[in-house]
Order: C-alpha cells, then sequence, then structure tokens
C-alpha cells in the first residue's frame, strides 16, 4: 500500500502553491490517473512520491509518505541527461536485475515491447533512440525489477499504436497498483478505474483536488452533470434574491415614506412605523444570511482556450508537397555508421488536407517529417512552420516566454503576448520564467501560439498532442481539425487520427502506404 498524508507542495520562485493539504491511498487493485492542465504539478507529485529529493531544486513539500516494504518502478518523463550518454548496453547493465534474466525472458520481453532481439546489447547512445524507443527501454528496465507499485509519468508519449496497446494490456493486467500520468485520452479511458483530478483555481492562486473511485468516462459525465445542476441552482437562487430585494426596497421605502409624513401630533401612528421599520430591518437581516448561504456559482479550471489560423485561405487544388525520396537512412551516429530505413518514397499532399505518418517506434517517421520540413521551410509560395517532437530544437530555454514570443519588443506586441498566454492559463509569474522551468505542455503552448502569431497556412508537427491534458485535447483537436491551410504530422494518438485525420500513411521499410 502507498499511503500519503496532509502533503502540499510549494513552488520556491513564486511561492505558487502546487498542491495543498493531499491524502491519497493507492490500493491493491487500482489503476489511477493523474489528470489536470500543464504546470499543475502532476509531475512534481509523482517525482516526489518516487524521491521527495528530486524536487528539492524547485519546490519546498510538507507531508508524510508511507510506503514501507514496497518497491516503486518509476518512469520519468525525460530520460534523465546522464542516462542519455550511455549506450543501450551501459543503461541495462548498470542494474543487477538485468544479469539474472535468462536469453529467453529477454528475448520475450524484446518481443512483447515490439524491440529487436538484441536491443539489450546494443551499442546505441540512448540519446540517438527514437523518443518510442527511450519508452519501451524505460519500461523494460522497470519490468526487470519487478517492482510492487508502479509510478508512470506520461508512458504513452511516442510510442507506437501496437505498444500502446501493449501498454494498455500491461496496466489493465498488472498485480501491483499503478498511479500514472497521461495525456492518451483513449489509454485513460481504457485503463483508469481512480481519477485525481488537479487543479489551479482563481488565476492559479488555490489549489483544489478530486479522487474519484471510477472510469474516466463516468467521472467526467458525473462531474459535468453536478457542475451544470449547481450552476443552474445557483443562478435560480439569485434571481430569487434579486426578487426578494426589489420587494424589500419598495417596502422599506413605504414604510420611510410613512414615517417621514407621520404628523407629531400622532404619537401611536409614530409607535406602529417603529414597529413596522423594526420588522423591515429583521427581515433584511434575513435575507442577508439567506444570501451568504446561496449556492456557489462553481468554479472550474476550464480547458484552454486557442484558435490557430484564423486567417489563413489555401485553394484545395494547390499543390503543398510532392516528395520523392529513393532511400531514406538514419542519421550518422559517432562512428559514422548509418543504417537504411525505407526505399520509394513518395507523399503528395494538396490544400486542405491533414495528412498523418504513422508507422512503428524506430520506422523513421521523425526523420523523414525533418527532411519534408527542411523543404516546405525553404519555400516561398507557402507559409510554412515546424513542431519537432523535441521542443529544445526550436525554443531558447534561456528566454520566459514573452521574450521568446515577441519580434519587436514594443509595449503593444508584448501586451498582446500576455493576453494570449493569459488564455493559454499562465500566470504573471510563469510569463516570467524561463522556459527551461516550464512544463512540457507548456512549453508546447509557446510553440503552438508561434504558430499562431505567424498566420502560417502549412503546419508540420511531429505529435503535436503529446503534452496536452487530457481536458484540453478536445480544444487542440478542434482547433486543428478546423484550420484552413494543411497539416502534415506525425501521431499516435488515436483521437487525433480519427478527429482531425483526412488521410493517413503508414511507413513501412517499402515506402509510405496508404491506410484505409
Amino acid at each position: 500500500m502507498l499511503q500519503i498524508k496532509n502533503l502540499t507542495i510549494t513552488h520556491k520562485k513564486d511561492l505558487r502553491v502546487i498542491l495543498k493539504d493531499f491524502q491519497f491511498v493507492l490500493n491493491p487493485g487500482d489503476k489511477a490517473v493523474m489528470i489536470g492542465e500543464e504546470g499543475n504539478g502532476k509531475s512534481t507529485l509523482l517525482k516526489w512520491i518516487y524521491d521527495p529529493e528530486m524536487i528539492e531544486d524547485y519546490a519546498e513539500a510538507q507531508g508524510e509518505r508511507i510506503c514501507t516494504g514496497e518497491r516503486l518502478g518509476y518512469l520519468p518523463q525525460e530520460l534523465p541527461p546522464a542516462e542519455k550518454e550511455k549506450t543501450v548496453y551501459e543503461y541495462f547493465s548498470q542494474n543487477d536485475i538485468f544479469w539474472e534474466q535468462s536469453p529467453k525472458e529477454l528475448a520475450q520481453l524484446a518481443a512483447q515491447l515490439r524491440l529487436p532481439g538484441d536491443f539489450f546489447y546494443g551499442n546505441q547512445k540512448m540519446k540517438t533512440l527514437s523518443g518510442g524507443e527511450k519508452v519501451k527501454a524505460q519500461m523494460a528496465a522497470i519490468v526487470m525489477a519487478q517492482p510492487t507499485v508502479l509510478l508512470l509519468d506520461e508512458p504513452s508519449n511516442d510510442i507506437d499504436i501496437e505498444t500502446l496497446e501493449w501498454l494498455e494490456r500491461f496496466i489493465k493486467e498488472s498485480a501491483c497498483p499503478v498511479l500514472f500520468i497521461s495525456h492518451d485520452e483513449t489509454l485513460i479511458e481504457r485503463t483508469a478505474n481512480v481519477v485525481i483530478h488537479i487543479e489551479q483555481l482563481k488565476r492559479k492562486t488555490e489549489s483544489h483536488y478530486t479522487i474519484a473511485k471510477k472510469g474516466y468516462c463516468q467521472y467526467l459525465a458525473e462531474r459535468m452533470n453536478r457542475l451544470e445542476n449547481q450552476e443552474q441552482q445557483a443562478y435560480n437562487e439569485r434571481r430569487e434574491e434579486k426578487k426578494r430585494q426589489e420587494k424589500f426596497r419598495k417596502i422599506q421605502q413605504k414604510v420611510e415614506h410613512e414615517q417621514n409624513a407621520v404628523s407629531r401630533q400622532d404619537p401611536h401612528g409614530g409607535q406602529l412605523l417603529k414597529k413596522k421599520m423594526k420588522a423591515v430591518k429583521s427581515l433584511e437581516r434575513r435575507y442577508e444570511r439567506e444570501a451568504e448561504e446561496m449556492t456557489e456559482i462553481p468554479e472550474t479550471e476550464d480547458a484552454i482556450f486557442f484558435k490557430i489560423g484564423e486567417n489563413v485561405k489555401m485553394p484545395a487544388g494547390k499543390t503543398v508537397l510532392e516528395y520523392s525520396l529513393d532511400e531514406l537512412w538514419t542519421p550518422e551516429n559517432e562512428n559514422g555508421e548509418s543504417h537504411l530505413l525505407a526505399r520509394n518514397i513518395f507523399l503528395r499532399i494538396r490544400g486542405g488536407e491533414k495528412v498523418c505518418i504513422v508507422g512503428q517506434n524506430g520506422a523513421g517517421k521523425t526523420t523523414l517529417l525533418k527532411k519534408m520540413a527542411q523543404e516546405m521551410l525553404r519555400r516561398t509560395d507557402i507559409r510554412a512552420v515546424y513542431m519537432p517532437q523535441n521542443y529544445e530544437e526550436l525554443l531558447d530555454l534561456d528566454q520566459n516566454p514573452v521574450e521568446y514570443l515577441s519580434m519587436t519588443g514594443d509595449k503593444a506586441e508584448t501586451t498582446k503576448i500576455r493576453t494570449y498566454l493569459g488564455s493559454l492559463k499562465y500566470t504573471a509569474d510563469e510569463m516570467n520564467h524561463p522556459i527551461r522551468e516550464l512544463s512540457g505542455g507548456q512549453k508546447a503552448k509557446v510553440l503552438l501560439l508561434k504558430m499562431s502569431l505567424s498566420d502560417a497556412d502549412v503546419l508540420i508537427l511531429d505529435e503535436p498532442t503529446r503534452n496536452f491534458s487530457p481536458l484540453s485535447g478536445p480544444v487542440i483537436r478542434a482547433m486543428l481539425q478546423g484550420y484552413q491551410g494543411a497539416i502534415l504530422s506525425i501521431s499516435h494518438d488515436r483521437k487525433y487520427m480519427e478527429e482531425v485525420c483526412t488521410v493517413i500513411y503508414r511507413l513501412t521499410s517499402e515506402g509510405l502506404e496508404k491506410e484505409n
């Protein structure tokens, strides 16, 4: 059993309370998902549960963590820098448990994760693996260690659809309890039986959390129904209050008028009016008490509101891309080695099409997308922008979001940028934080806002939804679905493919194959 008692976490830099008086017990059989908007402290909480020292650089925590006798298996959102420099073999062989695995067991694990049989002995550096291969490698190391509690931060990021389906089975069938963070709505819907919803209300000045022991879809439906009922009741009570106040004002005005008009020669009438005024004051106090007890209008942390390409119009027949490549090779490694990924690649995209490329991890999707992006970014007849899988390829981590987005630096532009960032749930403090201190989702928002400000008519997106909360996911998909330009993307997000993409291609060793 894993238990958290009275946990409060405070951000050191701006003294913002990320989590207050958090209480939670992870019981056997629980598959608990943490949801909430970007920057709400989900990853910070998971790190603290695994090892409180992991957050000491930027946050203070007070509370009790009880996990006596448990072996915690932790998947971080990002592979630590020191681990990236190790070869795959060095990464696995540093743990004694690796040497206890038989060749047969390693082969079975590799097969489950759709990895080559000799993967664990590879001399390729971890940093050169594809995003999905990094996740698979870390999951393999966790499985070998046989933990009794699993803590997974974005396990669905970057892994291919086949491995996503394996991950779903793994979480559902796991003998040990699982606490995980994910932005993949399909994965959450199919696996979670407990929902932990972390919110930051009142402009991120008040922390709030909800724990519901039910599936995600049921939680959302009941939450929406409860909020709608509470809101309706609150507005009904305020309408009745307005009627009461109007009635009260009329009574009060009448009594005051009679009081002013009473003759000094009529002391009896004056006494009656004093009693009337006393009754009016009593009625006023009663109405005030009732007003204090009225149902509150519910406050929630709404999903982000965002638009992109409002002024973009692209002719349906315009050729956005006509790309041919005889052979696709991996980038050369430190030894100058490269290997063939695919051959006979051809892709044509016309105006308004929303193309998605899928395929197994390591198939070369990101390598191919970068090549096509280079060609489109050079063109002058289209305005293309590129969102890489690794945001740090474009972001200056030492700048704050306002500095990064600013082109002129003048006051009017800065005000406009701050307004946009506010609509994306940034606080004034977060707008001034270096980008390196932001969460993955907050970094993604900066890049999306950059795209919006550019008025681009072609979006090149590598895993565009990977770091957005399940609550923001529908907003992002609707935004991209309504975009009037062309989109070329890579994704393993099943809802994104279903709702946004008009054409899906699978990258294989023999090129791009159109899927039905």
